[in-house]
């Protein structure tokens, strides 16, 4: 029986030029593309977070190869580049929103003089629920959790789970730590909120041990191959160390 499962970490899919820096919140089109036609074509287990979830559990098994398609932020080019291929495929893939910023512009960009992407608006995340795209929380503002006076920070986690449930018409279970930003305090209020998960940006496979309020992923980035993809995939899959 398998023992971990891959939850990857994406952010924005798209046609971007050469970069040497943020490379991690970028993934380019045909990389992308090719990227899944490997899970496919090499009969990995592409499987949601609720049934992750539940192999990390116990309740079922684990499949072989098991991964998790995670993608931050909620970008518009998602549905335009990542969304045909995942339908493709027949992938699942969790894309986790930040509430107050439906259908506006990636703001915190402009702190590095980048152009700020655009995100799904209403209508279109609507539209990919309809078409089985899961959806979870990334806060109302796209904050750093940990580094938040302590009633911002439960309102930014409570109020979003709470605005995206009316957007969606249903429970939002999922939660996406915005930069990773988490601490004992953090991770408990999203228990609290009442989240069965919540993903940060810590390098390592999913392991049974693992607090699912803080579930590690390997990020994939722009200048990820494909022998890179298989390094992180199968390479980086020692559980991390706890303290």
């Amino acid at each position: 029986m398998a023992e971990r499962i891959s939850i990857l970490m994406y952010h924005q899919v798209g046609d971007f030029p050469p970069m040497r820096g943020h490379r991690s919140t970028y993934c380019h089109y045909r990389r992308f593309t090719s990227q899944m036609a490997y899970l496919h074509r090499f009969g990995y287990s592409v499987i949601g977070l609720d049934a992750a979830l539940e192999g990390l559990r116990g309740e079922r098994p684990i499949p072989p190869r098991a991964v998790v398609l995670t993608f931050d932020d909620g970008y518009e080019n998602f549905y335009e580049y990542a969304y045909p291929v995942l339908a493709r495929y027949g992938f699942p893939a969790m894309v986790y929103l930040i509430s107050g910023l439906i259908g506006k512009d990636a703001e915190w960009f402009a702190g590095d003089g980048r152009a700020t992407p655009v995100l799904m608006d209403a209508d279109r995340i609507r539209q990919l629920r309809r078409a089985g795209i899961d959806f979870g929380s990334h806060g109302v503002s796209h904050i750093k959790l940990a580094q938040t006076e302590p009633a911002r920070m439960r309102e930014d986690i409570f109020r979003s789970k709470a605005e995206l449930e009316a957007l969606l018409g249903e429970e939002v279970r999922h939660f996406c730590y915005p930069y990773g930003s988490h601490n004992d305090s953090v991770v408990e209020t999203a228990r609290e909120a009442g989240y069965a998960s919540a993903v940060t940006c810590e390098r390592a496979a999913a392991v049974a041990s693992d607090d699912p309020l803080a579930l590690p992923r390997k990020a994939i980035s722009y200048g990820d191959n494909l022998v890179g993809y298989f390094w992180k995939l199968h390479m980086k899959n020692k559980p991390k160390v706890r303290t």
